[in-house]
């Protein structure tokens, strides 16, 4: 007759895995759970079912044109290695303006020219984005500059205070001693 011996790991660490290894192979399921909704509303933002962005700032009129402004985050602006600290803004042009425009641009200050309109906003007419680098001495009463270039070779210019565009921002500013 044969006996049946079980045999045990020797050491404690691999007793420790073999008498809970389910439980923790359950964990490795049940972690990623927890971060699950988050993940939801950054792909529903980023595909826009949830509209242009966490808070939306309105419409905006730039010469016979109109556009949507957005931020993309409802918060302070965020470190971007040698480039500085940037924050996100997406727009979305008005239907009868779509074959009208050529290209948007977004700075804060008011532009010199065309050559320095700032960032250019990328994407669809429908929901386009850009990343605005905000600079160092960024002042509290800063505006918004928004221009919109047509296929004509018109350009023009509308500008909203940086505290109605971004809250945030402002607070992010007051915390690191701008000045009005």
């Amino acid at each position: 007759m044969s006996k049946s011996v079980t045999a045990q790991p020797a050491s404690a660490l691999g007793r420790f895995w073999h008498k809970w290894r389910f439980h923790l192979n359950i964990l490795l399921l049940l972690v990623p759970l927890g971060f699950m909704p988050k993940y939801f509303a950054d792909a529903s933002l980023f595909r826009g079912d949830s509209g242009l962005g966490e808070r939306e700032i309105g419409t905006v009129q730039v010469g016979p044109w109109s556009l949507q402004l957005a931020e993309m985050r409802n918060e302070a602006p965020r470190p971007d290695g040698p480039a500085g600290f940037m924050k996100s803004f997406n727009a979305a042009l008005c239907d009868t303006c779509i074959d009208q425009v050529k290209a948007g641009y977004l700075r804060i200050g008011k532009p010199r020219s065309l050559r320095a309109a700032g960032v250019i906003f990328f994407g669809t007419p429908y929901r386009m984005g850009a990343t605005l680098p905000i600079p160092q001495k960024t002042k509290a009463d800063a505006e918004l500059w928004i221009t919109l270039e047509g296929w004509d070779g018109s350009m023009h210019q509308a500008s909203i205070p940086l505290s109605q565009a971004s809250p945030a921002t402002i607070a992010w500013l007051a915390q690191r001693g701008a000045k009005p």
